[in-house]
């Protein structure tokens, strides 16, 4: 089968365009979690919040978009359940719970979302991109922000200034670069 007819299929994602196998599917996942892990490390702390911004939430959208919801959901809980029993690849070489960790749950989260969207075919146009990847980000602040006001002890006010307020614009050049890099993905699999 050709990669075109495989494109022109509704409900599949990148990473259906390779060949198909268990060793496949364990490899993207176990690939998909050392990529966020690796992304967390790209970490610049805020003044006044606990919480840096990182490469993190772009890599697990990135990842549940690409893998779609089964192996992105796979992908990050591996991740998770990894940087819980000690791996340090959390945020700034973190593990365990920490303040953050509600960011990690909603990236679980988040990466089935987007990875759902991604198969109905969100992620071939710019603008449906931007959309996903915002509702990405959306998800992964509903259950951060709540979780950080809880760990940390702080008002829901605050919980917002320090975990939600400040990456807004980083946010958005995210979605902005995923608006190009995927369907751009797409358009240069149609071609072959």
């Amino acid at each position: 089968m050709s990669t075109a007819s495989v494109t022109a299929r509704p409900g599949v994602v990148l990473a259906d365009l390779l060949p198909s196998s268990r060793v496949r599917d364990a490899a993207l996942v176990l690939g998909g979690a050392a990529l966020t892990g690796l992304a967390a490390q790209i970490a610049v702390p805020v003044p006044g919040s606990p919480v840096p911004v990182t490469g993190q939430t772009f890599a697990a959208l990135l990842v549940g978009t690409t893998l779609g919801a089964r192996r992105g959901f796979a992908a990050l809980a591996l991740y998770a359940a990894a940087g819980l029993a000690g791996v340090p690849w959390f945020a700034q070489g973190g593990s365990g719970t920490s303040v953050s960790f509600g960011y990690v749950v909603g990236m679980l989260l988040a990466a089935a979302a987007v990875g759902a969207l991604a198969r109905r075919g969100a992620d071939r146009s710019p603008l449906r991109m931007a959309g996903t990847m915002l509702l990405g980000e959306a998800i992964i602040y509903a259950v951060g922000v709540p979780y950080l006001a809880f760990a940390a002890h702080m008002s829901a006010t605050a919980a917002i200034a320090a975990g939600l307020t400040p990456f807004l614009i980083g946010d958005a050049l995210k979605a902005a670069l995923a608006m190009g890099v995927l369907p751009t993905a797409w358009k240069l699999t149609n071609k072959s």
